[in-house]
């Protein structure tokens, strides 16, 4: 017997708002589904957490595209319709296999939801129960205390993808309206309430009910602050003068943080969705250039470029930004508490003038682990993380660790290789390497891995060139184990004699 469907409304974001029968259903499934962008985060699995139990499936569904171009040969179009299908058939083999699927949906499932394309391929196929959810246009209406229809008024919800003269003939002609799909749509949308003559009686609200919620007058609303989830809502005009907005902005304006976040090693897909959603909800980035280069622009946010050698300096400023109310993310490459800034932040953290100051680190995938990954999986066994640069502590300190992790035969990750200041230091690190292992030693180099220009080169420490390798690089030191198989991976096996 087949397994059973269900789209499930989850409501506008609190938690609070999920129904008993979605919290019963979503606890009880095999498997619970959700869909995302391809940074990977759901707010659909945000607001359902709280439900979800141990052992369960979760099927992460990322759309290949959301309002970027494509090269698909369908265009836009093409390459949704193909990931429904594949995001049907994923689903499909849960459900012939007896497992009740969850869908999760934001608001109401059957309200500008993902779910309904779920649900029309796959309904007619199996036993299929749809969970109403409460809308984001109660939600808002909720937040901003304001009525959205009475007695026999009407109400029009719009999509803000409409043209704008559309919009302005569909808001002239009804009493209420709720304009939903903002973000970069909200220009055009705003355009339409002032030429419907209704933009001064126009309400804005952002992730309502959660507790990023902001409300504002629409006219008053800056267009490069405006995310997705939000829309504009035209109220009833027969309950009076528009209400003060964001009454309560100031007193309930959170209290300044500083956030550590690690960006990863190279590629966007690689930075994580906290790591992401910590930058998102920053209203200060500071940190080295090229790495705070690698952050999307966003005019809302204030950006702070250093140079790479002012690490406590860069830590202060944060602070000094933290404890005044602002929301400061300092950003590392890789991991930031791995030879970056969590260690310089915490430090001066501790300073009596900071005292307070809340500081919290967001990990990031590490260099090591990237270049490991490209190569095969040199990490396997026991291994040891090291940098040569002696800025920060003398190079004889360097050779003598290199030495001792040579003889406990570890596989040595070697962070910061050579630069232009020092670029005779990896051939003493190699000649002191040579002391006590073999020539043989499989040598991995890994340089702007996940960057544009990626390149790995596996070799022997005998042949190592050290003319060949910069900043940029990441090198793996093998130890005796370590191999190459047949088909060109470098494995570190996880058995030792």
């Amino acid at each position: 017997m087949s397994g059973r469907l269900y789209g499930v409304g989850l409501g506008p974001g609190d938690p609070e708002l999920v129904t008993v029968k979605a919290a019963r259903l979503i606890g009880a499934a095999d498997v619970v589904a959700f869909h995302a962008a391809r940074h990977g985060r759901s707010v659909a699995r945000g607001i359902a957490e709280p439900y979800l139990r141990e052992g369960q499936v979760e099927e992460l569904l990322v759309y290949p595209v959301t309002t970027e171009t494509t090269d698909h040969p369908g265009g836009y179009q093409g390459a949704i319709d193909e990931f429904y299908e594949a995001a049907a058939a994923r689903l499909a083999a849960h459900l012939d296999a007896g497992r009740d699927v969850v869908v999760l949906a934001e608001g109401d499932p059957f309200f500008y939801g993902s779910y309904m394309h779920m649900h029309k391929r796959l309904a007619h196929r199996y036993p299929t129960e749809v969970v109403p959810g409460v809308t984001s246009v109660s939600g808002a209406a909720a937040a901003v205390g304001r009525p959205l229809v009475e007695r026999d008024e009407v109400l029009t919800v719009l999509p803000g993808t409409l043209p704008a003269d559309e919009l302005a003939e569909r808001l002239a002609g009804t009493d209420s309206a709720a304009v939903m799909k903002l973000g970069r749509t909200f220009p055009q949308v705003r355009e339409a309430f002032a030429r419907a003559g209704v933009l001064d009686r126009a309400l804005y609200v952002e992730r309502a009910t959660t507790d990023r919620q902001r409300t504002a007058p629409l006219a008053d609303v800056d267009p490069a602050s405006v995310p997705y989830f939000s829309l504009a809502l035209l109220p009833s005009p027969l309950t009076g003068e528009l209400p003060v907005a964001d009454r309560a902005a100031d007193e309930d304006r959170p209290a300044g943080e500083v956030v550590v976040v690690g960006l990863g090693p190279g590629a966007r897909w690689w930075t994580t969705p906290e790591a992401a959603d910590a930058l998102a909800g920053a209203e200060v980035l500071i940190g080295y250039g090229p790495y705070l280069d690698r952050v999307p622009a966003n005019p809302r946010q204030e950006r702070f470029p250093t140079d790479n050698r002012v690490e406590a300096e860069r830590a202060a400023h944060a602070l000094e930004l933290a404890r005044s109310g602002r929301r400061v993310a300092v950003v590392s490459s890789g991991d930031p508490g791995v030879f970056a800034m969590a260690t310089a932040v915490l430090e001066v953290a501790e300073r009596a003038e900071f005292a307070g100051v809340p500081v919290r680190v967001v990990p990031g995938l590490t260099a090591a682990q990237a270049v490991a990954s490209r190569a095969g999986a040199p990490l396997g066994h026991d291994f040891c993380v090291l940098s040569l640069s002696d800025v920060l502590k003398p190079w004889d300190v360097v050779l003598d660790r290199l030495r001792h992790a040579a003889a406990a035969d570890l596989v040595i990750a070697l962070y910061n290789p050579r630069s232009k200041h020092r670029p005779h230091q990896l051939g003493e690190a190699r000649a002191a390497l040579l002391e006590i292992r073999s020539p043989d030693t499989v040598v991995v180099v890994g340089r702007d891995v996940g960057g544009p220009e990626e390149r790995l080169t596996v070799t022997t420490l005998g042949d190592l060139d050290p003319g060949t390798v910069d900043m940029r690089c990441l090198l793996i030191v093998g130890s005796s184990r370590t191999r190459v198989t047949p088909a060109g991976s470098v494995v570190t096996p996880r058995t030792y004699p």
